[in-house]
């Protein structure tokens, strides 16, 4: 199963999510992130992400939780996420030729716009909690099954 991260970088009572200009995920809301290249470090791979996708080096990121992601018509897109909180950065967050970022109040998150699964964890997140799930998609708009554990912060 491939590696991948994604991070939230969250300020006061706002999360940045950026839309997907291409690629996996291309027209939905998301935090940054992508795959783990080989021999580097998750955080690394964190950090490298943030800055290729929205120009800004993170600090001090948070390890919040762990997703595992099974595609059952795309096996291709099977993958293991691991999920960072971001709360201090250098830089201000910029459009790049992959991702378009944009700042939302946490209760005027567009979920309707994101994957399906962020609505089962990232409310979880946002109060501060760390998450472990399992989503079993059929295609990349339904779910078939979640399991999502919510862990002592």
């Amino acid at each position: 199963m491939k590696q991948s991260t994604l991070c939230l970088l969250i300020k006061d009572n706002q999360i940045l999510l950026a839309m997907k200009k291409r690629g996996f995920g291309v027209g939905k809301w998301n935090g940054v992130g992508g795959k783990v290249e080989f021999g580097e470090k998750i955080t690394d791979a964190a950090v490298r992400e943030a800055k290729e996708e929205i120009g800004v080096d993170l600090k001090n990121i948070e390890k919040v939780g762990v997703f595992k992601f099974k595609f059952t018509d795309k096996p291709e897109w099977n993958q293991m996420v691991t999920l960072f909180v971001a709360k201090e950065w250098d830089g201000e967050p910029a459009e790049s030729d992959e991702m378009a970022p944009k700042w939302f109040l946490h209760d005027e998150i567009p979920y309707k716009k994101m994957w399906p699964d962020d609505a089962h964890w990232m409310p979880h997140v946002l109060k501060g909690s760390k998450v472990e799930a399992n989503f079993i998609f059929e295609d990349e708009y339904k779910i078939l099954e979640h399991d999502v554990k919510v862990l002592d912060s």
